[in-house]
């Protein structure tokens, strides 16, 4: 392969990997720091790049003309689809978390996890919306107009790491104030938080917002990088299992290690396919099956030798920087 192939190839990487690492940071907000158990983040995933998706793209024409509603196809500008994608999120993560917030933890998760099959289900059967199984092509990218289209990925790669930046700084900001300490305190313990005179369940509902809302722009981000969605994106093993492998390997409770946990994970996730392109030929039907169970096989490795994951938790967080 020439060295331009790789590098291509290597800035694809990196473009997904900063994706899943902006994922892996709105998980850090709702388990790292909080300690819920979110096992619907796929649910977020989709929600976040259909809403992005309809809201950017131009009301279709000819035989499609009939799949979607009339409020859809505003093609509006990406910022514009980004903001609703995150808007559409927390909007979804507030109505989840008033009658399971109040609740143990468990129902948390099975609200979410029901809420993100329901979502899929919702795009994938009703074509009306979004155009069924057939999903959405053709999504507008930003500044496309005016970029070699052989050079845009170096421009979306820019885009990703500021968007992943500017998410980090605002985490870190938040995550180092009052409002951050409570988080951890009512992730320690919620009893003694709430003898401290703190509102357990306005807290949660903040954090849980929050980082849906997160979960939302990378579902943007991906849905403008891929130009395509459909429903099948949206499964619980790449848009759920995959994202939480990536935050206990780089360190629950450390927004370092969360963006680190991406970059490894995906890169190892890429590995896979190469080593997957290996079997035998009756057994290639099978290696996305492997690929996962490869993965599972390290998270079970990490949770046993390194639970506290690659960088583990900052166990200080008052200041930006040590004294």
């Amino acid at each position: 392969m020439e060295l331009s192939g790789v590098i291509a190839y290597l800035v694809s990487l990196a473009i997904m990997a900063g994706i899943y690492a902006v994922f892996s940071l709105g998980l850090n907000i709702q388990w790292g720091y909080t300690g819920l158990f979110n096992i619907g983040i796929a649910g977020f995933f989709c929600i976040g790049a259909y809403t992005s998706a309809l809201v950017t793209t131009p009301k279709p024409t000819g035989v499609y003309a009939n799949y979607v509603h009339q409020l859809f196809g505003l093609n509006m500008p990406f910022v514009v689809g980004m903001l609703a994608a995150a808007l559409m999120c927390g909007i979804v993560a507030y109505l989840i978390g008033i009658p399971t917030l109040r609740l143990g933890e468990d129902y948390l998760a099975i609200a979410t996890l029901g809420i993100a099959e329901t979502f899929r289900l919702v795009f994938n059967n009703e074509p009306w919306l979004a155009n069924g199984p057939r999903g959405l092509m053709g999504l507008p990218q930003p500044l496309q107009n005016i970029i070699d289209p052989a050079n845009y990925n170096y421009v979306y790669l820019v885009i990703v790491v500021l968007i992943m930046a500017g998410v980090y700084i605002l985490i870190e900001t938040g995550i180092r104030s009052p409002w951050g300490r409570v988080l951890r305190a009512i992730r320690e313990d919620e009893i003694s938080a709430a003898m401290s005179g703190k509102d357990i369940f306005h807290f949660k509902m903040q954090s849980l917002v929050f980082g849906s809302m997160v979960m939302g722009l990378a579902g943007a981000l991906y849905a403008h990088y891929t130009k395509a969605i459909s429903p099948n994106v949206f499964t619980p093993l790449y848009g759920t299992f995959v994202i939480w492998v990536m935050l206990m390997a780089g360190g629950s409770g450390n927004n370092k290690g969360a963006i680190l946990g991406a970059y490894v994970i995906w890169g190892i996730w890429i590995g896979t396919k190469f080593a997957t392109d290996l079997l035998p030929y009756t057994l290639k039907a099978r290696a996305p099956y492997i690929r996962f169970l490869l993965i599972g096989v390290l998270l079970e490795i990490i949770l046993l030798y390194r639970p506290q994951g690659l960088l583990g938790e900052e166990k200080r967080i008052s200041k930006w920087v040590e004294d």
